[in-house]
């Protein structure tokens, strides 16, 4: 089957119901510890997962964060960021951030829906993760306050079963304690752990639906 026909499928499958925390359990590595409900001053917010073609390859947009000494200083994450007033819900937060972060245009992307919440205790984020998909590879603007490079990977090899390992990590919120987490590895040693491997993972289980042929 063609891109846009996985994209079609996709976008239909979102609106069924999720695998949920049991998908993104599966590439667990939490700092801090889940709490039994999520607090009521817990920050919203929004990540963009942008699909896109490269050659006859859905790809997916990743990017390395700032050394800025914040709770996810350095990591490798999706665009996104806090919820704002001015945004008329959490999707538009997940296409300003894309925006200012990484010079995503909004009218470029198609908003296929939406994955589970992922609250992350260590900056108190409730995330909402989106799915995206743009017809063109992005032209990047970066905010290099922010964003020190972007990272573009195909699907194929980012959810390969080679990718996942177990690894060693030292969170930017207390940097004298290692954790063993479960991660992504690519090729060139870029590991993704925390609330993006997680989000991956419950992609990646959607994923396991589409047909094979």
């Amino acid at each position: 089957m063609s891109n846009n026909d996985k994209i079609d499928w996709l976008r239909e499958r979102l609106k069924q119901p999720l695998p949920g925390l049991a998908a993104q359990e599966l590439m667990m590595g939490r700092v801090v510890s889940m709490p039994v409900t999520v607090p009521d001053n817990a920050r919203p917010s929004a990540v963009l997962c942008l699909l896109f073609p490269v050659g006859d390859a859905l790809h997916v947009l990743l990017m390395k964060r700032m050394e800025d000494k914040t709770a996810h200083s350095g990591q490798v994450s999706f665009p996104g960021g806090s919820y704002d007033t001015t945004d008329a819900d959490l999707r538009a937060t997940a296409l300003r951030e894309a925006n200012e972060e990484v010079g995503i245009m909004s009218a470029d992307v198609d908003i296929l829906g939406a994955l589970t919440p992922l609250y992350i205790p260590v900056s108190n984020f409730n995330v909402y993760p989106y799915i995206g998909y743009s017809a063109q590879r992005p032209e990047y603007n970066l905010s290099h306050n922010e964003v020190k490079y972007t990272i573009e990977v195909s699907l194929d090899e980012l959810l390969h079963a080679e990718r996942k390992t177990i690894t060693e990590v030292v969170s930017p919120k207390f940097p004298d304690i290692k954790r063993t987490v479960k991660a992504y590895k690519l090729h060139d040693g870029t590991i993704i752990w925390g609330a993006t491997a997680m989000i991956i993972s419950e992609l990646e289980v959607v994923l396991q639906g589409f047909p094979a042929s």
